[in-house]
């Protein structure tokens, strides 16, 4: 056998080979995934199996087949699985795995799934066989002590864009929220101040994060304080926030020229709060009226109604949305495309809305600090994902400050 052919066969060799150790890699990854949910899923419907429907005697919380085979993509290829489908006939109730959340379609990196166990509850002891079933054999290097080495470096990360230079910066509209957590270790229940801004090309950002001291106008007053220091010239076209924030009092005194947008999904939930259910669909189909016209001619139209039909009976309710008629409907100044992300404060609520359910069913970090962390190294990841605003080619004329009616920019010379 000649020199080239030799060459040719142990190249040959060596590539059947690797692809038959990726073949195991990916089999065994694909066992360990599915033992992990099937396991979960164990847990799950075991610890419950104590509640029954007392007219029946039936279990409340059963297994109920598999859901169809989707493919995740990993590190060692894409991995196969079935996820258990479990069937909870109590009222607002729903199994969701932790390990495999709903539309998941890859294995996150491990700097990515770490800060994500964590605020999730998995103590550190935990972490190298909570990843050791998700990411294989290799995740068993991760020692509680490398773990913790990792949390120094994320909060360094978290200083240092904390202190980040902002000179240049120029935002249109900011969306602002204040985001509660459990402390595990002390008493401690930290409000976590969040601000998202878009930036002139559309794109979402996050501006700062802050530990506060509840919603207070004093902790918000520090975040856009230091927000200038660090060279925010300007503030933004249009703040969307709940009402009950600290931070519009702040914001007059800081970026005074700002606009309010009141969140629409926050108002909706506290004036329906204040009426009785049976009315409640009625309410909200009207409600959804005024923000979802046309024009604001529309909306306002909408809002005398719901006054006519429900102040007699309901005058807190009412109230309620009548405190915040000036600021409801800022947004019909603004360019119709981008209405669907200034009338409330979903850019917010959607990256933190799991963080919001795990930190009800667990106790969390274990310190302000470790919680402060994982928060922002979650937000950092989720940003990965924003994508521009519709219509982002209309900011440079808000920035401008070209005229807008019912979303339509005016024509001045007509």
């Amino acid at each position: 056998m000649g020199k080239d052919n030799v060459v040719e066969l142990e190249s040959r060799v060596e590539e059947e080979s690797r692809n038959a150790l990726d073949e195991i890699l990916q089999e065994g990854a694909r066992r360990m995934l599915q033992a992990a949910i099937e396991a979960e899923v164990a847990t799950y419907i075991e610890e419950r199996a104590h509640l029954v429907d007392p007219e029946t005697g039936c279990r409340l919380v059963v297994r109920n087949g598999h859901q169809p085979e989707r493919t995740i993509q990993s590190g060692v290829g894409d991995i196969p699985v079935r996820k258990p489908r479990v069937n909870d006939r109590r009222k607002g109730q729903k199994f969701t795995s932790s390990i495999l959340p709903p539309y998941m379609r890859r294995t996150p990196s491990i700097e990515a799934l770490l800060p994500i166990l964590y605020l999730k509850g998995v103590s550190t002891n935990d972490f190298p066989e909570a990843l050791k079933a998700i990411l294989g054999e290799d995740a068993t290097g991760l020692s509680p002590s490398t773990i913790s080495r990792l949390k120094i470096v994320w909060q360094d990360e978290y200083e240092e864009w904390n202190g980040r230079s902002l000179e240049g910066k120029r935002y249109v509209y900011w969306w602002v929220d204040g985001i509660h957590f459990n402390v595990r270790l002390s008493d401690d229940r930290p409000c976590l101040l969040v601000i998202v801004g878009t930036l002139e090309d559309g794109t979402k950002e996050l501006v700062g994060i802050w530990d506060g001291e509840r919603e207070s106008k004093l902790s918000w007053l520090e975040l856009l304080r230091d927000l200038k220091r660090r060279g925010l010239a300007e503030g933004p076209k249009l703040c969307v926030g709940d009402g009950a924030l600290g931070f519009w009092r702040a914001k007059e005194e800081e970026f005074p020229k700002a606009r309010k947008q009141r969140c629409w999904v926050h108002k909706t939930a506290n004036v329906l709060d204040k009426m009785p259910k049976k009315v409640q669909p009625s309410a909200k189909s009207l409600i959804h009226e005024m923000y979802m016209a046309e024009s604001k001619k529309d909306a306002l139209e909408a809002f005398d109604e719901f006054m006519a039909l429900y102040e007699a009976k309901y005058p807190r309710a009412c109230e309620c949305l009548k405190k915040d008629k000036d600021v409801l409907f800022t947004f019909y100044d603004f360019p119709a495309e981008h209405w669907v992300h200034i009338r409330t404060t979903n850019p917010i609520e959607s990256t933190f809305a799991t963080v919001r359910h795990r930190s009800r069913q667990t106790k969390g970090c274990g310190s302000r600090t470790a919680t402060l962390t994982m928060v922002f190294k979650l937000a950092r990841e989720a940003e990965k994902r924003w994508r521009k605003i519709n219509g982002y080619e209309l900011i440079d004329k808000v920035i401008r400050g070209v005229v807008f009616k019912d979303g339509i920019e005016v024509n001045e010379a007509a």
